[in-house]
């Protein structure tokens, strides 16, 4: 098979690395894909974004199968476009992708068909918005964009001033563009966060291995909310008896809430999950793979991951064995110094191979490029470095003790991933 990719992150990276350990994989290409993933798959220069040019890409390609990873391509349709062409692809269509792209219609979705998640309101209006979180009168309140933003459209107000601010940022400044003209202001839940992924071929629902994100920028969960800095899997706090709550409450009956809403999902569906006092609730959908969960899911991946999507394409998800290694796994990112608001690009990166890789470890690469020989950062997260091992303390000594070989002037990542999942009773 030749398999194009589409999209160029870190989560790309490691869907093109388990892709290639397939014996049925012949040729892998990506777009618009990054300096890491030019030495192991054969990059071009097309946006993700950019519909047209991806099917006339796989045309000229002649792929056998297309991969549609990041949100923005598929809440836009563009597996619409492909299928329309006749390619195999893997990824939603625009009917289903819905489920991230409009938080009011997952929400909405959750409280028709009764799926466990935080209390909320929906707004087009800021003033309404404001006179209601005063009313409230809780905080935390959590304010939400409607549409995509980056993984950065939630605001977390630990008063009413700052509630109101993050109400005016997001409808009236639209910090989040077109993405906040709704929003969502929602109660605050606690207890453990919980990420889920899952493969889904419409008609029953099979959960990779859990993990925890660690999204704040900087160590003890304090900072700016990020795409997040780090991860570990599997997630302790994820036990059997948590799995079958959350397959009976919440997995299951949100594939059959889309495919009873005429939205078959068929992809990746990612659940951001919480296992509040009250039950495990859903904080959010994603419609692909999680960046960075994907880089410490896929590594434990037993089965041939291109068997895989193929079955998801054709709805025969029920006939293959999903099999997992008994390991742990982490992955520490390291980030451009100033991330996630200013950073600056094009700095020179030391301590890794002719690959893009240190000794130990798998480095996926998020935000390089490569040139004339060397590697360069260009974007906020720049490097995931990745390890497995046989417990989880075993995985971040390898991951820690990789980054402290690597160099970019002003390299920030935080010290301390894993350390809650170690401490999880």
């Amino acid at each position: 098979m030749k398999i194009l990719v589409v999209g160029g992150g870190g989560r790309e990276h490691a869907i093109i690395m388990k892709l290639a350990e397939s014996k049925r994989v012949e040729k892998l290409f990506c777009a618009p894909g990054n300096g890491g993933i030019s030495r192991y798959a054969e990059c071009f220069d097309v946006k993700a974004t950019d519909i047209d040019g991806i099917v006339a890409l796989a045309k000229k390609l002649a792929v056998d199968m297309v991969v549609v990873a990041p949100d923005d391509p598929l809440v836009m349709g563009m597996v619409d476009a492909l299928n329309a062409e006749g390619f195999m692809t893997f990824g939603p269509d625009k009917a289903a992708a819905i489920i991230e792209g409009s938080k009011v219609f997952s929400k909405d979705l959750m409280k028709k068909y009764g799926i466990p998640t935080a209390a909320y309101e929906t707004f087009t209006d800021a003033e309404k918005a404001v006179s209601y979180i005063k009313q409230q009168g809780k905080y935390p309140a959590v304010v939400k964009a409607d549409g995509l933003a980056l993984g950065k459209g939630v605001i977390i107000a630990q008063n009413e001033q700052e509630a109101v601010d993050a109400v005016r940022s997001i409808m009236e400044d639209k910090i989040f563009g077109e993405s906040g003209s709704k929003l969502v202001v929602e109660e605050f839940l606690t207890g453990p966060e919980i990420s889920v992924l899952s493969f889904t071929d419409g008609n029953i629902v099979v959960p990779m291995i859990s993990s925890m994100d660690h999204k704040r920028a900087l160590d003890g969960d304090k900072g700016l909310n990020t795409g997040g800095m780090g991860t570990i899997a599997p997630n302790p706090y994820y036990t059997e008896v948590i799995a079958r709550e959350c397959m009976e409450n919440i997995f299951l009956p949100t594939i059959n809430a889309m495919k009873a809403e005429g939205r078959t999902f068929k992809g990746c569906l990612y659940f951001g999950l919480m296992a509040t006092p009250n039950g495990v609730k859903v904080i959010e959908y994603n419609c692909r793979f999680g960046d960075p969960e994907t880089q410490v899911v896929l590594p434990l991946l037993d089965t041939d991951l291109a068997d895989i999507f193929e079955a998801v394409y054709k709805g025969t998800l029920s006939d293959i064995d999903i099999k997992w290694k008994n390991e742990c796994c982490s992955c520490v990112v390291m980030a451009s110094g100033g991330y996630p608001k200013k950073y600056p690009t094009g700095l020179d990166i030391s301590g890794l191979d002719d690959k893009g890789q240190t000794e130990g470890v798998f480095v996926y690469h998020a935000g390089t490029k490569f040139a004339d020989g060397k590697f360069f950062t260009s974007g906020g997260r720049v490097l995931g470095v990745t390890a497995t091992g046989e417990t989880l303390q075993a995985a971040l000594d390898k991951s820690y003790a990789a980054v402290k070989k690597i160099h970019f002037e002003n390299a920030h990542f935080r010290t301390d991933i894993g350390k809650r999942a170690l401490s999880a009773k």
